[in-house]
């Protein structure tokens, strides 16, 4: 359920010490959904294209990480990804899913890989879209996204990172996303994520190539072939490390694969999940 006012405020769910924000919708087997790190980003408005599709045959559970979006912001809490991993395990637990998919998003995605590396019983099959997690030399495209300031001019210039299709990216929406932005405590949270020099967080968000090896999990790999804000190679790389993978790479397109091909996205994720349904 969202607010009349608001779509991106949903569910409140106690995790651990903080609340969290979550959208629960539709029914069937659970899938988590971990948005982005980019300012001012909501889960809803990461996911809300693909949300209302996967919800027709599962049941989806996206929630805002702690940091971002309309979760709780508690004082002092260290934004690491112990902290993230465990917010996302103290979810599965208050809603009392022991298993479940996991569909993440960039920084979600480094997320999601460490949930399924550290807790792989609690993950049944694997999605990693513009993923982040393994060693790669930070972008331009990232490093001023993580670098972001509160302006018009300076949401509009970043934005122009994510999109191939500069049509998808104009005043309006950049308006938009500046709002989100300046909300209480959403930039403070931000800025006190990924601090200069912020190559050290492209490597802190990364799991050991050992244990990526070592996953046991069917695994989709998506990336668009124009990303300028987290590199093809990540994605090539995941795909080799991980046995039971397969890739599938989006031609014109950036790092917004969900949004840019929403409908193709959510179509490949619901097979690839639905594949899995009659596993033993």
């Amino acid at each position: 359920m969202t607010t009349p006012s608001n779509p991106e405020i949903a569910r409140s769910v106690r995790t651990g010490s903080f609340n969290t924000n979550v959208h629960d919708l539709g029914s069937g087997r659970p899938v988590l959904f971990v948005h982005g790190s980019g300012p001012g980003v909501s889960a809803f408005a990461n996911w809300r294209l693909v949300m209302p599709v996967i919800a027709k045959s599962r049941r989806v559970i996206a929630p805002d990480m702690v940091g971002f979006g309309f979760s709780d912001r508690p004082d002092g809490i260290a934004y690491t990804m112990d902290v993230w991993v465990q917010q996302a395990l103290d979810l599965l637990d208050a809603l009392g899913i022991e298993q479940a998919d996991v569909v993440g998003n960039s920084f979600g995605g480094a997320l999601s890989l460490a949930l399924a590396c550290r807790h792989p019983a609690r993950v049944r099959r694997l999605v990693l879209m513009g993923s982040v997690g393994v060693p790669f030399t930070i972008t331009q495209g990232l490093d001023e996204v993580w670098g972001y300031t509160p302006s018009f001019e300076n949401m509009r210039r970043i934005m122009d990172w994510f999109a191939f299709d500069r049509g998808l990216v104009n005043d309006e929406l950049a308006q938009l996303r500046y709002q989100a932005s300046i909300r209480p405590g959403f930039q403070e949270s931000f800025g006190a994520m990924f601090p200069a020099p912020r190559q050290r967080w492209v490597d802190a968000m990364c799991s050991p190539e050992a244990d990526i090896r070592a996953l046991p999990h069917e695994t989709l790999v998506i990336h668009g072939r124009d990303d300028q804000v987290i590199p093809l190679s990540t994605s090539l790389t995941l795909a080799q490390w991980i046995s039971r993978s397969q890739l599938h790479v989006f031609g014109r397109c950036g790092h917004w694969t969900q949004i840019e091909h929403a409908a193709r996205f959510a179509q490949l994720v619901g097979n690839f999940l639905a594949e899995g349904d009659a596993a033993p």
